[in-house]
């Protein structure tokens, strides 16, 4: 094992090898809606799930892009698509200027090899009846990559690389811990140099004790291999750390897109507001009551078959007016957001907010609040 610590590593931004304004991965309207379908006997499609409903953001090469949001907001679903898992039902996905939307699969075949995936589940997503090295080499063997020295060899390197033992080759997944497995996962996506790797929540099922170990080892590769990375988690300060620029993504759409600093020091949406105040910060003027705000939004996020007009966070908005039930608002740059940063919100929040007390829409937190503070 490596003697990586436990420490998060901020990441630093790295020179890009493409040319300004040209992503290396674009995407536009991504849309994808499950049918639903019901009757008897004879079936017919009576709704969709609505899971992404026209997405809109870029990656550029050697970037870390951050994608946030509550469970079920279409976070997987938006890696399963770009990484062409799932077909999408409307919307462009451009590789390096190439429409890949709907390519087939000899179409997709050298475009592949460039985008890979890190899974969420370090238990699922390997093969239990295969060893490390086959799993490993799997992908090489599919496109016929004989690398100098052979493949057993690359994937001796590889393990080493994500700080396993090269003897390990010859072992089974249940052989492996957790933070084992997923390295194994790292070290599988790595197999044949990508440009391009979406992280699917690769920490959330780790103990937070390893979560620190793959994040830094994420950022290694990423430093030194000039990957770019699309990494998806609803974990805010390990997006934080990680990435460079972040959106934030509500039932389907981006609601907030821009660089670090503007997120999580400037947010103008109130749904990013709410996120934010989630995110457990232990410092000595929170344990003395001083301090930053705190946002409890009222109910679940509304049903994605049947989502609300307009603004889609406007049933949970404490800023909510007519005007958003009518109007969808757009993700534009606004008066006093930096270059890049981009908000759709009809009344965003002043970039300075700070709260003096809680905002609590939910009433049965509200009077819980209140019999303790009697207490």
């Amino acid at each position: 094992m490596s003697d990586e610590t436990t420490t998060l590593e901020k990441s630093v931004p790295q020179p890009r090898d493409s040319a300004p304004g040209e992503p290396l991965l674009e995407v536009k309207g991504l849309t994808k809606h499950f049918p639903i379908f019901g009757g008897f006997p004879i079936k017919r499609k009576v709704g969709a799930v609505k899971a992404v409903d026209g997405l809109d953001l870029a990656v550029h090469a050697g970037e870390s892009f951050g994608l946030v949001g509550e469970s079920g907001c279409g976070k997987s679903t938006t890696g399963r698509l770009i990484t062409r898992l799932q077909e999408p039902t409307d919307g462009r996905i451009l590789y390096r200027g190439k429409d890949i939307t709907h390519a087939n699969r000899k179409q997709l075949m050298p475009v592949r090899s460039e985008i890979q995936m890190i899974f969420q589940d370090p238990y699922s997503s390997l093969n239990p009846r295969q060893t490390v090295g086959t799993i490993i080499g799997g992908p090489m063997e599919i496109n016929g990559i004989n690398p100098p020295g052979g493949r057993e060899k690359r994937i001796r390197e590889l393990l080493e690389t994500v700080g396993l033992n090269p003897e390990h080759y010859n072992r089974f997944p249940h052989e492996f811990s957790g933070g084992q497995r997923q390295r194994i996962g790292v070290a599988r996506a790595l197999a044949l140099e990508p440009k391009l790797i979406v992280a699917d929540e690769p920490v959330s099922a780790l103990d937070v004790s390893i979560q620190a170990q793959v994040v830094n080892l994420l950022q290694k590769v990423k430093r030194e291999m000039g990957i770019a990375f699309l990494f998806i988690a609803h974990d805010l300060a390990v997006v934080r750390h990680f990435s460079e620029r972040v959106a934030v993504m509500y039932l389907g759409k981006i609601v907030e897109v821009g660089d670090r600093d503007s997120i999580y020091n400037r947010p103008r949406h109130p749904y990013t507001h709410a996120l934010l105040s989630a995110v457990p910060e232990a410092s000595v003027e929170e344990i003395e009551g001083e301090g930053r705000e705190r946002i409890r939004l009222a109910g679940d996020v509304p049903s994605p078959v049947n989502p609300p007009s307009g603004c889609r966070f406007r049933t949970r908005c404490w800023k909510a007016q007519d005007k958003c039930a009518t109007e969808e608002p757009p993700l534009v740059q606004i008066g006093g957001n930096r270059d890049g940063h981009l908000t759709a919100c009809h009344f965003p929040e002043d970039p300075t907010t700070v709260r003096d007390e809680a905002v609590i829409l939910d009433p049965a937190l509200a009077s819980l609040e209140t019999s303790h503070t009697d207490d």
